[in-house]
This record gives C-alpha cells, structure tokens and sequence, in this order.
C-alpha cells in the first residue's frame, strides 16, 4: 500500500469500521480497514478505513448517507 495512494475516510470502533469496510466494498469502492487496538486493552483504540484518493469524494457521501 502506497501511502500516497490512500486518504483515511472514516475513524471508529472496528465493528463500525467493518460495517462501513463492507458498505463501500459492495458499491465497488476498494478499502484498507487498519485497526490500531491495543490488543491488550480492547477498550482503547480505534480502526481506521482507508480508499484510494480518486475515490474520497464518493466514499465520503456515501458513509454520510449510511451514518443518517
């Protein structure tokens, strides 16, 4: 994964991280989900979704609907 490549859309709990993951991936948008919780203490830390900088604008909208 080239960093360049990828804009960071959406932050939360991985459970919501993955809901989104898999809404974005049906309407054919690719997305990395990486989740930075502590594995010790699963009450810290967030995961965060990822997609390819041509499609920021689209995923935005679109997690913006869901969340509504």
């Amino acid at each position: 994964m080239n960093d360049k490549d990828w804009t960071l859309v959406y932050s939360d709990s991985p459970l919501q991280a993955e809901l989104i993951k898999q809404m974005l991936n049906n309407l054919g948008i690719e997305v990395v989900v990486l989740n930075k919780q502590d594995s010790s203490y699963q009450t810290f830390g967030d995961a965060e979704v990822f997609v390819k900088k041509e499609n920021k604008d689209k995923a935005l909208k679109h997690i913006k609907e869901f969340k509504d």
